[in-house]
């Protein structure tokens, strides 16, 4: 249910003292048992149980160190448990098989860690434990291409990622890396060309001045695009014309300059549009264009250090190793036409934001099937001496949205559905669906559409996110807007659940009071829940695996129902009961709250 472990491995996160984490405390106890009996501290990891009839938490390092020491495992594990002796956290210890250490705490200590986290409005998640600035490149949609199904993971992975990384006390710059310099500015320009010669822009002795307002809308693009885009891949000469256009606009030509800003200016305007009704925003939007100069200047260096070299007319740059097991091909820099190219872009890219943000890491948000072309541009950096080994390069690919017939999704008709359409689709269905379940019928129409809004953007996010970020998924949004089940609709109830008991324990007059030791098992397994959202913060970064928290925030509802299900707040007739079971819920609307914002989720007051 939970994440069974505390990060291993190599980690972007720095070491905390004191992450406040029930698995955290353990470890740093046993931690220091191991190392008191002559062994390394990291033998002492402590992990959820995943026997929890036997026990709440596990230490399985004897068995490790048996190996290396050569000294039978339950031994090492009764010496463990000897040196940790008797301790105020703890209420149970006993080696199981070849020597796990089986681990319980103590009620009275849940109660006091929860009152601690309580009182801390990150509940208990430290911050600043992430050294350096962190760039983050999501999103990267194209100039007058509509964005479609296809942009939705990078776009909700890549800002639950800015969110995650500011939370934890990184300065974080998003950077929605625009595609407007490729070829297929040179295949609008050639189409309007055909279209509309008449227009000033096509004169190749012009130098403006130009109409001020554009030659054509978003519409009229999104119209336009595709076909040209079909005529250059079925006409030769069309796509020779094309890149021809191309490489006059990267040149400067002043009509097809002005063409072009048209052409982002309107797309921005619609993109910006989308982004915002999927709940996603960029500090930048810096588009490949912006490295135009750069390009130039990279790859003239590159030639005079004598790393780019000549092949077949284009130039490349190698980054093959010794010791690869597969072919890497060398980066493409520039065509044999003078046209630069993604990897040339890219390492402008690099260049700027390590002399501009000074980053100790860039993540870049992309199809998983670009994980060749990361690679080659990451390793041309290095060689390049763009970035340094210091700095973490890091490309955090995902897999595919897919259709019912486990191809990429698409609507009935066959087509790519765009953002725009899905999202309005969603929204419109989470509002149907609600009438279906009776949610929300009393509020005003105006509430009800923000309360469907919130719904439809839950179920979208949380069923991208639930999945581990290089897994493919099926789209099925009417299991997505179910209200049961692991499902972002079912987190907002839990919480809106919440809301609704202290709503009316607010209208009879009664507070929260101090948490108190648990006195049954829905008590107890709610407050171990509340204890582990920090361990669940800190590795959905440091594994760049979202999923770790959707994990936690679905365990967490889980056992607040069970907990409403066994435990009747508003009718306990222990006063002191009753408060300490008012300040536990609303600890879990916090850490709730808290941890649905990270994933990009609104809670309603009401449903």
């Amino acid at each position: 249910m939970y994440f069974a472990g505390l990060i291993s491995g190599t980690q972007r996160l720095s070491p905390t003292p004191a992450m406040a984490s029930f698995q955290a405390i353990l470890t740093d106890i046993f931690g220091a048992a191991f190392a008191h009996c002559g062994f390394e501290r990291r033998f002492g990891q402590v992990v959820i149980s995943q026997r929890p009839d036997l026990c709440q938490f596990q230490c399985n390092g004897a068995l490790a160190v048996s190996k290396a020491a050569r000294q039978n495992p339950r031994e090492i594990a009764a010496r463990v448990v000897d040196t940790v002796g008797s301790r105020e956290e703890l209420s149970h210890m006993s080696i199981a098989g070849p020597g796990f250490i089986n681990i319980n705490l103590a009620p009275s200590f849940l109660a006091a860690h929860l009152r601690d986290v309580a009182r801390d409005p990150r509940c208990g998640t430290p911050a600043g434990v992430i050294p350096g600035k962190v760039v983050i490149d999501y999103g990267g949609p194209n100039v007058a291409k509509p964005m479609h199904v296809g942009h939705l993971r990078n776009a909700i992975i890549g800002q639950c990622f800015s969110n995650l990384f500011g939370f934890l006390g990184s300065p974080v710059v998003s950077d929605n890396h625009l595609g407007d310099w490729g070829t297929q500015m040179g295949m609008l320009i050639c189409a309007l060309a055909e279209m509309h010669p008449e227009l000033p822009y096509f004169d190749a002795g012009s130098r403006g001045p130009y109409p001020g307002q554009p030659p054509v809308s978003i519409e009229e693009l999104e119209a336009i695009y595709p076909e040209a885009n079909r005529r250059c891949k079925a006409d030769p000469e069309a796509m020779a014309r094309a890149q021809k256009a191309t490489v006059e606009l990267q040149n400067g030509r002043p009509g097809y300059v002005a063409l072009w800003k048209y052409f982002v200016d309107v797309s921005v305007e619609r993109l910006k549009a989308d982004f915002e009704k999927l709940g996603v925003a960029f500090d930048r939007w810096l588009g490949e264009s912006f490295y135009q100069k750069r390009m130039e200047d990279l790859v003239a260096r590159l030639k005079k250090q004598g790393l780019a070299k000549e092949s077949e007319g284009a130039l490349v740059l190698p980054v093959s190793r010794d010791g690869d097991t597969r072919e890497i091909p060398p980066l493409m820099l520039m065509k044999s036409d003078g046209a630069f190219l993604y990897g040339t872009s890219d390492l402008a890219t690099l260049e700027f934001r390590m002399q501009e943000f000074n980053p100790s890491e860039i993540i870049y948000v992309v199809d998983i099937r670009q994980s060749l072309h990361f690679e080659q541009v990451f390793r041309a950096a290095r060689r390049a001496g763009i970035v340094p080994e210091s700095v973490r390069l890091e490309h955090a690919g995902f897999g595919t949205v897919n259709g019912p017939d486990g191809r990429p999704f698409k609507t009935r008709e066959g087509d790519v559905m765009q953002l725009g359409d899905l999202l309005d689709m969603v929204y419109a269905r989470a509002y149907e669906r609600m009438v279906e379940a009776g949610v929300a019928q009393d509020r005003p129409e105006d509430e009800k559409r923000d309360i469907a809004r919130k719904v439809g953007l839950a179920a979208l996010r949380f069923a991208d996110l639930q999945n581990h970020r290089t897994s493919d998924y099926v789209f099925d949004i009417e299991k997505f807007l179910q209200f049961e089940g692991k499902t972002g609709p079912y987190l907002l109830y839990s919480a809106v659940r919440i809301k609704s008991i202290l709503r009316n324990a607010a209208e009879k007059r009664l507070s929260p009071g101090e948490i108190a030791a648990p006195q049954s098992d829905a008590e107890q397994n709610l407050m171990l829940a509340l204890g582990h959202l920090p361990a669940s913060v800190r590795t959905a970064a440091d594994t760049l695996a979202p999923n770790v928290l959707c994990d936690w925030a679905y365990g967490l509802a889980q056992q607040f129902n069970r907990f409403y299900r066994d435990c009747h707040v508003l009718r306990e007739k222990d006063a002191r009961r009753q408060g300490s079971w008012l300040a536990l819920i609303r600890l879990a609307l916090d850490e709730l709250t808290l941890a649905l914002g990270l994933l990009g989720m609104e809670i309603p007051d009401r449903m």
